[in-house]
């Protein structure tokens, strides 16, 4: 077994599909340095360059990988859309599926010391977890030693009910653990903005509001969130349910009364107060809805710089042959192609 190459104290990362920047900030908070960005969306580039002063590349399918300056750390929250539970669950026979692919060339090209992925959990159990298989293997014979797990938002300081998996890769095999649950959360009230502050945009109409509470039989004297399923049943709970693109404006609501406010979005996904607001609401709601949960990605990071700073244990071949990956029907890399993946599954 070669020497182990030192990890460096101060690291340089890379943070693709950057969304607003919540994983750069997650990792600038734990030493890193951001020397690349890449988000095609050009209301998230706005609100990026004015937070952070640079403006993000787009179209990552466009880029070349050898112009990708090198670094330590490869960062990425890859489209989720194509492996949602309200997509059509088309895995990477999706074309947005593919964008995964943008991650394998990078890696391919640059070898960093590590990666950090995330998505929505439903990405483990898509074709039941063939899709998520094939890209551990993928992962694998990049040469990472890989592992993932389902957190939740709920564990990590934030009162929002929001679970993603998260997939951790070395180049050598560093000991690591996902992190702990912590013991507290910020409640409600820490994240909500006073009534009497909130513009009257936000309330709903005394009508709708009245018609909501003749369907609760409590009376809650604390701060909830509220949600009305598609049955019509209305979940009442001290944290809120997952913030979304498109429809969390609607279907969730402050004690019955109101809308979210675009700052009490941005607060349920961690990011602070200083975080600038450079679009209008609709924009800034979708921008909160795809992004990460800061304090969930920092107490991951934070795992991993402390795995870095352990020696690699001795090289071990049966790496990432779990369950969930050995039960899978694996195509090798050259064959996995939207086409070819949807001509497998049909036979």
């Amino acid at each position: 077994m070669k020497s182990p190459t030192p990890f460096p104290q101060n690291f340089k990362f890379i943070d693709l599909f950057a969304g607003i920047g919540g994983i750069r900030i997650a990792f600038e908070n734990v030493g890193g340095t951001c020397v690349y960005t890449s988000e095609w969306d050009k209301d998230c580039q706005t609100t990026y360059e004015i937070n952070f002063g640079d403006k993000p590349d787009g179209d990552i399918t466009k880029v070349d990988p050898k112009k990708v300056p090198n670094h330590d750390i490869l960062t990425g929250g890859f489209p989720c859309q194509s492996f949602s539970i309200i997509g059509k669950r088309l895995g990477v026979r999706d074309e947005r599926g593919t964008l995964f692919w943008e991650v394998e060339r990078i890696l391919k090209e640059k070898q960093p010391y590590a990666f950090l992925l995330e998505n929505v959990r439903q990405l483990t159990t898509i074709d039941k977890g063939e899709t998520f298989a094939t890209m551990l293997k993928i992962l694998d014979d990049l040469g990472y030693y890989t592992h993932w797990k389902v957190l939740n938002a709920l564990d990590y300081g934030i009162p929002q009910k929001r679970e993603r998996v998260m997939i951790v890769g070395f180049k050598q095999n560093h000991p690591f653990t996902f992190p702990a649950k912590k013991a507290s959360r910020k409640t409600l009230e820490e994240i909500l903005e006073p009534d009497v502050a909130v513009d009257k945009k936000h309330f709903i109409s005394e009508h709708v509001a009245n018609k909501l509470k003749s369907k609760v039989d409590v009376a809650y004297e604390y701060a909830t969130v509220w949600h009305e399923n598609k049955s019509g049943h209305i979940g009442i709970h001290e944290y809120s349910c997952a913030l979304r693109a498109n429809a969390s404006y609607n279907y969730l609501l402050v004690n019955g009364k109101r809308r979210l406010t675009p700052r009490e979005n941005l607060r349920l996904m961690g990011f602070p107060d200083t975080f600038k607001i450079a679009v209008n609401d609709g924009a800034i709601r979708k921008q909160a809805g795809n992004s990460v949960v800061i304090p969930m990605i920092q107490a991951v990071a934070e795992e991993m710089m402390q795995a870095l700073k352990q020696a690699p244990i001795e090289d071990d071949k049966t790496r990432n042959k779990s369950e969930d990956y050995e039960k899978a029907s694996i195509l090798s890399l050259n064959q996995l192609t939207p086409a070819n993946y949807a001509k497998q599954k049909s036979t």
